[in-house]
């Protein structure tokens, strides 16, 4: 099961959805692009990797087909391979992708950063936000 304790703010200023200071997405596994838990995004990160998102069966087989395979482990890059529940940094294009196809994953707004809206809009994104505890 990922874990979602001691939510931090981005170390890097940046903002979410909401305008507001972006939360953690995830520390196990460790996500983001630069592996500190944050979906940020710097001149690096080409695919945008800013979409807080709760991995599906349904999302995983479709990322899989489109040669993009989240599943399976990859040690060699200290990636575990996501399961269903897991939350994951994705790339804001797939997300767009995905939810076209029908199979996209919820979303944690306050932990998905701004620039995500330059793909979709917010009350898209607000149709597929996870339930805060």
């Amino acid at each position: 099961m990922n874990k979602i304790t001691n939510r931090k703010r981005s170390p890097k200023g940046a903002q979410n959805v909401f305008g507001e200071p972006l939360q953690q997405c995830c520390t196990s596994p460790l996500t983001g692009f630069e592996r500190d838990g944050f979906c940020h995004t710097g001149p690096q990160d080409r695919g945008l990797h800013v979409v807080c998102a709760q991995m599906t069966e349904d999302f995983l087989a479709y990322t899989r087909a489109q040669g993009n395979d989240l599943s399976t482990p990859a040690p060699m890059y200290g990636f575990p391979g996501l399961k269903s529940g897991d939350r994951w940094c994705l790339c804001a294009a797939r997300w767009a992708e995905a939810e076209r196809a029908g199979v996209a994953p919820r979303v944690d707004l306050e932990a998905t950063q701004e620039k995500v809206l330059e793909f979709v809009s917010l009350e898209l994104l607000q149709k597929y936000a996870l339930k805060r505890s």
